[in-house]
């Protein structure tokens, strides 16, 4: 379970998690997450979740956000709230690192999908929006179609198509979710728990702002 203080880095999102409510203490009921994205990171793809409340709040930075298919630029100190079934995405428009605390509830499940998210793209197995191939993604939609649904691609092709996709996938030695990932130990290990103080960009050498849609 998750342990307030992990990190945990996604090389294709560009996205560094801090916990800082962990499911090992919260019996999987919430998990607080900070989320640091570096120039042009964003977090994953369009989504929803079907039972899942999520609370965003912009510590810092230019946030790009995509709510029920509206695109804004979040302001800093301000929270999202994201009630089940509303898609959304939200990613880093400006020329700094950008900070947005992220509140899950429930999060057992959440969890276990975000640990095979991140192992994948450690691994190289998924493109820049850390996404991986259909054959992986069918698997994935299936396993936790209980924690995220994709718009894309549409609701009709999965459908029919994701059926046809796991026997073939299942056969090339494809999973729903991996052991190794559920127990790959974090990255490393923070101090920096539970601030407010914006990022100092005083010394930063970025000068080109990044997308204010998502890609």
């Amino acid at each position: 379970m998750f342990k307030r203080g992990e990190v945990y880095e996604n090389p294709a999102t560009g996205i560094k998690a801090v916990i800082q409510v962990g499911t090992e203490e919260t019996e999987a009921e919430q998990l607080v997450v900070d989320l640091y994205a570096r120039k042009c990171g964003a977090g994953s793809v369009l989504h929803l979740h079907p039972v899942i409340y999520e609370r965003l709040t912009i510590v810092s930075g230019r946030v790009g956000l995509a709510l029920n298919g509206v695109i804004s630029i979040a302001e800093v100190g301000s929270t999202i709230e994201i009630p089940p079934g509303q898609a959304h995405r939200w990613w880093n428009a400006g020329i700094y690192e950008a900070h947005v605390r992220m509140d899950i509830r429930p999060a057992a499940r959440f969890e276990d999908f975000m640990r095979n998210c991140i192992g994948l793209a450690q691994d190289g197995k998924t493109d820049p929006t850390g996404m991986p191939n259909l054959l992986q993604l069918a698997l994935l939609a299936r396993e936790f179609k209980d924690v995220i649904h994709f718009p894309k691609p549409s609701k009709f092709a999965q459908k029919i198509f994701f059926p046809l996709l796991v026997p073939l996938a299942r056969f090339l030695g494809y999973k729903g979710s991996y052991s190794t990932y559920l127990s790959r130990p974090p990255s490393g290990a923070s101090p920096h728990l539970i601030t407010n103080k914006p990022t100092d960009h005083r010394t930063s050498r970025i000068a080109q702002p990044c997308r204010e849609t998502p890609m």
